[in-house]
């Protein structure tokens, strides 16, 4: 009879132990592992780098007035080729004392040597913001006035002979035209300045 408890208690003991062990895989060396841990960290998401700006919205730097007078300056200048009928020769000029009493501004010259020794200079002076018919109405040149036609175009114009050295001024918006010619006689030098005026006035006129 005790044999016979003994077996019964054993066996209850045993299926108890079955039963728990039921939901756990039975591997005797993970059995007793903890399990794994959770990483419950969410990863940020990387940043996006920011948009490229539109060359169209970014701020652009105002254009510089001088480099614009400077260019309509060089353009309105005589060429090698618009004296090439005076049968001149690029060289040094002789600037008048108009020329060299004109108001300071960016400007650009070219002269030219005849054959008998007389001179040709023209400049071209740019007044950024300014006006070239103030600067022409302020010159103080010395000498008699040289009659010359109304150019189509100019704001303002004058003219002068100073002994065998003719000056012609012209103004159009922010630029003032010189022509200087030094010749062996008044006439001479009076006549070389009134054939040249169409081509100054032309190059003058057709700048903005």
């Amino acid at each position: 009879m005790r044999h016979r408890q003994v077996f019964a208690v054993a066996a209850v003991a045993l299926v108890g132990l079955t039963t728990a062990c039921g939901h756990r895989p039975n591997n005797l060396e993970t059995y007793y592992d903890d399990p794994a841990p959770v990483n419950d960290s969410t990863s940020a998401a990387p940043l996006s780098p920011p948009p490229p700006v539109s060359p169209a919205s970014s701020p652009s730097a105002a254009p510089d007035p001088r480099i614009s007078a400077a260019a309509a300056a060089s353009a309105a200048l005589l060429s090698d080729e618009d004296v090439a009928e005076e049968g001149v020769t690029p060289g040094p000029g002789k600037a008048s004392g108009c020329l060299s009493g004109l108001a300071q501004g960016e400007r650009r010259s070219a002269s030219w040597v005849y054959p008998s020794g007389s001179g040709l200079t023209h400049e071209v002076t740019a007044y950024a913001g300014g006006s070239g018919a103030d600067v022409v109405s302020a010159a103080d040149c010395a000498g008699q006035v040289l009659t010359v036609a109304p150019q189509p175009g100019v704001s303002a114009q004058r003219a002068w002979c100073e002994g065998s050295t003719c000056t012609v001024l012209l103004a159009k918006g922010e630029l003032v035209s010189a022509l200087s010619v030094v010749a062996s006689t008044p006439a001479r030098a009076a006549d070389a300045a009134k054939r040249l005026l169409p081509k100054v006035v032309a190059k003058l006129v057709a700048q903005p």
